[in-house]
């Protein structure tokens, strides 16, 4: 098996799933850590609430999986909120993140800004900026639209891992990478053909 997509009751495991599969990869929504242990690449997607998506990874076990894949240097892939989670802390909530990267996620505030009337959450479309070429960018331009929603985003403290920022009233972090961790901040399941190419190059990185 190819792909794994971590179940942890997120809304968006189906859409993801769908995306992959029409791109011709072979992928499967799990809980199962010997699955997971198996595949090839590995997604953390994620829609919710900080605290409680944490909880029902660490009551699931799959926290360790996690660890455990990224640590064998698998494809490792996570999602608007699976983004978030590889961080220390969030604003959001009170638990721990998964802390494989170092940073925190803060929530947007436009307060005494000139940019006060922005709406949050952050929702539509909006342009990359990319600051390295990591190889799930590849082949795509400088300035392509994909499809956020969202309220908060992250703060890495290693500016290298920053691969790709986006303007929302501040410059904030849009997309991660170190060595086979990538983060995005955005839904590529639902950012059209950018979003594809995105999953397409992660695909293929399983696959090597």
């Amino acid at each position: 098996m190819s792909i794994a997509i971590i179940d942890y009751g997120s809304g968006n495991l189906r859409s993801v799933e769908k995306a992959f599969q029409h791109l011709g990869f072979q992928a499967e929504i799990t809980k199962d850590k010997t699955t997971i242990r198996g595949a090839k690449g590995v997604v953390l997607p994620g829609v919710g609430a900080f605290d409680s998506a944490l909880t029902e990874l660490r009551e699931s076990g799959l926290e360790a999986a996690i660890d455990e894949a990224i640590a064998l240097g698998k494809p490792f892939l996570g999602i608007c909120l699976g983004l978030q989670h590889l961080f220390e802390s969030s604003e959001e909530g009170t638990q721990k993140g998964l802390g494989i990267l170092q940073g925190e996620v803060k929530k947007f505030n436009f307060a005494g800004t000139p940019w006060d009337n922005l709406s949050i959450p952050h929702m539509g479309w909006n342009r990359l900026l990319i600051k390295h070429k990591a190889p799930i960018f590849a082949g795509i331009p400088e300035g392509s639209l994909v499809y956020f929603a969202h309220s908060y985003h992250a703060v890495p403290n290693d500016k290298m891992t920053i691969a790709t920022t986006t303007d929302y009233g501040v410059e904030f972090v849009s997309a991660v990478c170190r060595n086979n961790l990538f983060g995005i901040q955005f839904h590529p399941e639902k950012s059209g053909e950018v979003g594809l190419k995105i999953l397409r190059n992660f695909g293929k990185l399983c696959l090597r």
